[in-house]
């Protein structure tokens, strides 16, 4: 019985031992289907991807061909643009609300006194770059880099000529003259373009005289200052006034739309550009570009303005704004043509920006609300 007992133990410990073996194999299978084949992968199947670059852009303007020049740079440099759109003065309050934590990387605002704005707030850097040296004249790009031109406009007077000759209202002077009571629609002082006008015309003939243009503008106002440009220009067609302070493309895009009211209102309106009587050239100002001082890739900043200055890109910018453009060399935009020839005031665009509040202080002393 002894014997017996010790051979039905032997066979329990064999059996336990296959039993065991056979665990093992299992197992041993099990894991050999789940992991990777012996086989040699690819190397950049099994590498991480590296990420894609993002440019985040904070932008005044809302145009459809921005956002296809946006995909075109997208594509040629194989990055990702986030864009943000707003009116400038709800960027600015955001940017400074999100302090070095804003992700914004470029501002595009229109208007250098706009850009200055952000500037003094000290959300843009200072930045250099041979290409935009090459690109972009110095009146039309801030002194340390801060922001740059990429687009040119010019404020003129649109005038009704069955009322208004030329001779008229070709010089800014002209417009405070007491034959032109109840004959001028413009907008509000406080608007951004009107501001600048009265900047550079503070450094062009001082603030006295610049302060008793606006007093004897407002006197000749048809209306309260209201609206936009485009509702000057449809003021004086509509008999409401016969001169109107407006950007040139305004006039141009009523001239090329499909509306044939619009087209209606640029036709009983021509164009002349003022001077400021001081043999300087005319107003010329800007949409541009700044570096926010957030950016945490200024190299990949400053190659997209590049691009914005290059022949694809300023053909791309202007087509749908009816913009001027900042290269020579550029076709320019259709419809443009209308636009009356002009020298470029030789004023530096950030003068507009410094003289700012004494241009706001003038208007209302004026009563130009």
């Amino acid at each position: 019985m002894i014997l017996l007992v010790a051979n039905v133990s032997q066979v329990w410990q064999m059996n336990d031992m296959k039993n065991h073996l056979l665990l093992t194999a299992f197992a041993a299978l099990a894991l050999s289907a789940c992991s990777p084949s012996d086989t040699p992968v690819a190397t950049d199947s099994v590498e991480a991807d590296t990420p894609q670059k993002t440019l985040t852009i904070y932008s005044a303007r809302h145009y459809d061909s921005d956002r296809d020049l946006y995909a075109a740079y997208e594509a040629k440099a194989g990055i990702k643009i986030d864009v943000r759109e707003a009116k400038s003065d709800q960027l600015l309050e955001t940017m400074k609300a999100e302090g070095a934590n804003s992700p914004a990387d470029l501002i595009i605002a229109a208007d250098a006194g706009a850009l200055w704005r952000f500037q003094d707030a000290g959300l843009t850097q200072g930045v250099s770059d041979a290409r935009l040296g090459a690109a972009i004249p110095s009146n039309f790009r801030e002194a340390d880099g801060h922001w740059y031109g990429v687009g040119k406009r010019v404020r003129l007077v649109a005038y009704d000529p069955s009322v208004v000759d030329v001779a008229d209202v070709d010089e800014w002077a002209d417009l405070a003259s007491p034959e032109l009571e109840g004959e001028i629609c413009v907008r509000s002082s406080s608007n951004i373009y009107n501001l600048s006008l009265m900047a550079e015309m503070i450094a062009r003939i001082g603030p006295e005289a610049a302060g008793n243009w606006a007093k004897a503008v407002r006197g000749n106002m048809a209306r309260d200052p209201q609206g936009g440009d485009t509702d000057q220009i449809r003021a004086v067609a509509a008999g409401e006034c016969s001169v109107a302070i407006v950007n040139h493309y305004y006039w141009v895009r009523l001239a090329q739309s499909e509306s044939e009211t619009n087209r209606a209102a640029a036709d009983a309106t021509r164009l002349v550009i003022p001077s400021f009587g001081d043999g300087g050239g005319a107003h010329v100002n800007i949409t541009g570009v700044a570096i926010a001082a957030s950016a945490d890739d200024t190299v990949l900043a400053v190659d997209f303005i590049a691009y914005l200055v290059s022949p694809e890109g300023q053909s791309q910018l202007m087509v749908e704004t009816k913009e001027l453009p900042m290269i020579v060399g550029v076709s320019m935009p259709e419809g443009t043509e209308a636009v009356p020839e002009f020298e470029v005031s030789a004023t530096p665009l950030q003068v507009l920006g410094e003289n700012q509040a004494e241009a706001q202080r003038l208007y209302d002393l004026a009563g130009w609300n």
